[in-house]
């Protein structure tokens, strides 16, 4: 059976962290190493039936900036001798993250804490935190670089 590694990216301070920590990890277990990126969903109103054309072509070209930025990523760890893969989806942040871990198999994930304010924790939530308290696979948590 295989094994695969997922490194969570976000495009933060701790992104070339998590890449590096991935491919590491592959390499050491054998794995194969998904770096996957989970875009927020394109608001209701700038679908691609609704909304000014300049506010969906800025969106695309943002997600396309993304794209590019995994392929990077992605050219850099296959280097490495590591099997490796990008993702590139929209969705709700968590639904979608378990949504991929179980499709994918991921047996480990990579991810990044930020160590954001408690007020900021407390309105939004936090990612880590909700993977920390509901994956079903573990977790290798980095810090954010101060």
């Amino acid at each position: 059976m295989s094994k695969n590694i997922l490194g969570l990216i976000d495009f933060s301070s701790v992104t070339e962290d998590i890449v590096a920590k991935a491919a590491e990890l592959s390499k050491v277990y054998d794995a194969k190493c998904w770096l996957v990126h989970v875009a927020r969903p394109d608001p209701e109103f700038i679908g691609y039936d609704v909304g000014p054309k300049y506010i969906r072509d800025a969106r695309a070209e943002h997600l396309l900036d993304e794209h590019h930025k995994l392929d990077e990523y992605k050219s850099r760890v296959i280097s490495e001798g590591v099997n490796c893969e990008v993702l590139l989806v929209q969705g709700e942040i968590m639904e979608t993250i378990h949504h991929e871990v179980e499709k994918l198999g991921i047996d480990l994930i990579v991810l990044g804490s930020h160590g954001r304010s408690m007020l900021y924790e407390l309105m939004v939530g936090s990612v880590c935190e909700n993977l920390l308290k509901n994956s079903k696979v573990p977790l290798y948590v980095l810090p954010a670089k101060k």
